[in-house]
Formats: C-alpha cells, structure tokens, sequence
C-alpha cells in the first residue's frame, strides 16, 4: 500500500466516523462544496509556490492539494480506485489525443 491509498483510507475512516475530533470529519460535514472550495484554494496556493519557484513550499502545496482532492473525491463518493481505473485507461494513450475525445 501507498501512502496515498493509506491517506485515502483514513479520509474514508474519518468519514465513517464522523464527529469533531477530526479535521476532516469536520470538513467533510460541511458539505462537498465546502469541500471543493477548499481543495481550490489549496491549489492556487501551489499555483502560486511554483510560480515562485519555491520548491519546498511547493511540496508542502502539493501534499495539501492532494490530501483536500482526496477529501472531495470521499465527499462525492468517489473512491480512489475509480481514478485509478481512468488514468489506468489513458496509459499509452497521448494527452493530446486523450483530450481530442472527450470532445
């Protein structure tokens, strides 16, 4: 196992769980939209981290961006597994020609 399959493991525990002890619990009572509304700020601020070439705050970036995606995906009932099984799909195929059908 990854860290990230066991970083998405403990949202889904957190989610199941519920409660106030747990930052993502909280999160995830707040709704999905709060949830995607956090995981955009996250991402502007690695956005701008990388513009700044900050390579040690864009780490840090990166892990919240990916952690707060997890928590949106568990707030829409989307498992790790199933964007798993899309880009396991895309391997092999060019971003460019990838892009070109979903038009």
């Amino acid at each position: 196992m990854s860290v990230l399959h066991d970083l998405f493991e403990t949202i889904q525990a957190r989610k199941a769980e519920g409660g106030t002890e747990s930052w993502t619990a909280k999160l995830l009572a707040k709704g999905p939209e709060k949830c995607a509304e956090k995981f955009g700020e996250e991402a502007i601020e690695a956005i701008i981290e990388a513009i700044k070439d900050d390579k040690v705050a864009l780490r840090s970036e990166a892990a919240d961006v990916l952690y707060h995606l997890f928590v949106m995906l568990a707030a829409r009932d989307v498992s790790l597994a199933e964007v798993e099984d899309v880009l396991a799909q895309r391997v092999g195929t060019s971003g460019i020609a990838e892009r070109a059908s979903r038009t």
